[in-house]
């Protein structure tokens, strides 16, 4: 179980039976307000509340990395584009949809939708 706290901090809840162990992997010092896996598992998207998407990758244990800083708007949420795990969708406040190439942050395509966005 991976979950954020209000400080920035993703932790992981190793349950087994009546048992947890708990463990902090990374602390990105805003916000997370929204977590979302790749089909595989493999990569965790964290969408901060500054508009910030970080990449982490659990089996490596290491730290997250930023992926994609807001600039005009703040990013409202993102998600993984299937199949696979090399290309993700996000949308900002200000109604602009975008899909990265999630190797090194490169914006593919971008569509305005002219109008604010919620959640």
């Amino acid at each position: 179980l991976y979950f954020s706290a209000q400080e920035g901090i993703l932790f992981f809840y190793h349950i087994k039976d009546l048992q947890y162990e708990m463990k902090i992997c990374t602390d990105i010092l805003q916000p997370i307000c929204s977590l979302m896996f790749s089909p595989d598992y493999t990569v965790l998207l964290l969408v901060t509340d500054q508009g910030t998407v970080y990449t982490y990758k659990p089996a490596h244990s290491g730290e997250a990395v930023k992926l994609l800083d807001a600039c005009s708007s703040c990013f409202l949420a993102a998600d993984f584009l299937t199949p696979g795990n090399k290309y993700c969708v996000s949308v900002t406040i200000s109604g602009e949809i975008c899909v990265w190439f999630l190797e090194d942050g490169t914006c593919l395509s971008k569509l305005n939708l002219d109008i604010e966005v919620h959640v």
